[in-house]
């Protein structure tokens, strides 16, 4: 089994895009753990706010599985492919990390560069786990934080229900959801 971590975003009905995501990831893999949800301006575009987490689990299903899973949630949630890169999204779902694995061929490159470049990235993969180190430096990822160029306030935590099961991430706690 390898723990595997995606990054979640929306900014088309955010609260009901992530819940939906949580509850299809859970179907699908089973026990999750939730980083808390961040709110942060649309990056690249005008546009509504974009509502931003990490969930981890763990499977044995190979990369591009995961990556087809991840799609299928993303599609099932009124994503459109084609679509502009910095544009509004229903949802958004990115495999950022699977386990310590580098991939740097064909179309999923791993880590995922986004870990160093957005804060709304880094920040909830850093409260689920704040001694990950970057597989391919070994640089561990709390020094990306600091130096990783942030707008003060710019992130913005989020009192967030996951599900009306109650999973809950309030500031910098993190949630975890059963399998469902």
């Amino acid at each position: 089994m390898v723990e595997v971590y995606v990054s979640v975003g929306s900014n088309v009905e955010p609260e009901l895009r992530l819940r939906a995501a949580a509850v299809a990831l859970a179907d699908r893999f089973g026990l999750l753990r939730l980083s808390p949800v961040y709110r942060n301006p649309a990056v690249g575009f005008d546009g509504d706010d974009f509502l931003n987490a990490v969930i981890t689990f763990t499977t044995d299903d190979p990369v591009a599985d995961v990556v087809a899973a991840l799609a299928a949630v993303e599609t099932a949630n009124g994503r459109r492919r084609g679509e502009a890169k910095f544009a509004p999204r229903t949802l958004d779902l990115d495999l950022l990390l699977y386990g310590d694995a580098v991939v740097t061929e064909g179309p999923t490159r791993l880590p995922r560069d986004e870990i160093t470049r957005y804060d709304f990235v880094l920040r909830p993969l850093l409260d689920l786990e704040p001694e990950l180190a970057h597989p391919a430096t070994g640089e561990p990822r709390a020094d990306a934080w600091a130096a990783l160029e942030t707008d003060a306030g710019r992130l913005t935590p989020v009192d967030f229900e996951w599900a009306a099961r109650g999973w809950t991430s309030r500031g910098r706690a993190s949630g975890e959801c059963p399998a469902i």
